[in-house]
């Protein structure tokens, strides 16, 4: 199964290809913006923070490339391609960047505080952060979490990959209006850690077996919660596209299957795009009755 396949993402992505209208932030290492295979819609920020500079190295653009690929790459590449008719606000941190492979890059938690708080001025509706939290202090929790609060009160969707230990998941992942996504394989298992919190609150995506755009052109195949996080931001995009008027709060109640089951499992389930699509159309046509 394709991991389009494996989320019923690919109806909703016959219908929509994303509104300009709608910005996808992206919180990670650097993306290769002149990439031929990236849509022309990237805006990228300067990704600085007072006081802090880092010069990228080529083998830095991997990670953040790759995630930029299943959200925006052109349609009839190699990559997913999810919402490529949406805006792409690139946001490299100033961190040490992570390996070629799916680790993502390191940085501080107030630097990553700084870039979301960024994304929302900047307009953005959707932000995917998938960066490993180093060097954490009270201080730069304590702006993590202000900057989450900030997300709520815009009305702007956090969205993190699970992983496992306090450098993964972070504390911000028990935020209630942060969504953790758990990776699944192409045969709908997941694959490694969830808390209970995750497991009430989060949704999984493909991990495994996932083609994009490599940082030297040639399309590249990762795994990881890295990898499944971008597929959910990406849906959040193409639903918020086509229902502008929703908040993220009814897009996520949607997602994560609220609205059809108790959750008492550790495991979320498994993303369903296009129930989600079905539930929103249906509760908007209840609205105007």
């Amino acid at each position: 199964m394709l991991p389009l396949d494996l989320i019923t993402l690919t109806p909703l992505m016959a219908r929509t290809s994303g509104s300009r209208q709608v910005v996808v932030a992206l919180i990670d290492g650097p993306v290769l913006t002149s990439h031929p295979d990236l849509a022309a819609n990237v805006r990228a920020l300067s990704g600085r923070t007072p006081d802090r500079h880092v010069e990228f190295t080529p083998r830095d653009y991997q990670h953040g490339t790759f995630a930029a690929g299943i959200l925006c790459a052109r349609r009839g590449s190699a990559a997913p391609a999810i919402c490529p008719g949406c805006e792409l606000l690139v946001n490299p941190l100033p961190a040490e960047a992570g390996t070629p492979d799916a680790e993502a890059p390191r940085a501080e938690a107030a630097d990553v505080a700084a870039a979301i708080v960024q994304c929302i001025d900047e307009g953005a509706r959707v932000i995917n952060v998938d960066v490993t939290i180093e060097h954490s202090s009270p201080g730069g929790e304590h702006a993590l979490e202000a900057a989450v609060e900030y997300a709520t009160e815009h009305d702007v969707g956090v969205v993190v990959p699970a992983t496992p230990g306090p450098a993964g998941t972070w504390k911000i992942s028990a935020h209630p209006w942060v969504i953790p996504v758990v990776p699944y394989d192409l045969q709908g298992r997941p694959i490694g850690y969830a808390d209970r919190a995750i497991g009430l609150r989060g949704v999984g995506a493909p991990g495994a077996d996932v083609t994009s755009l490599g940082a030297d052109i040639e399309p590249v195949t990762l795994g990881g919660a890295s990898i499944a996080a971008p597929f959910v931001t990406g849906a959040i995009a193409l639903l918020r596209s086509e229902f502008p008027d929703a908040t993220l709060a009814a897009i996520r109640f949607a997602l994560t299957q609220e609205y059809s089951t108790r959750r008492t499992s550790l495991v979320p389930p498994i993303l369903n795009a296009w129930a989600a699509y079905q539930f929103l159309k249906s509760a908007k046509s209840r609205g105007r009755k």
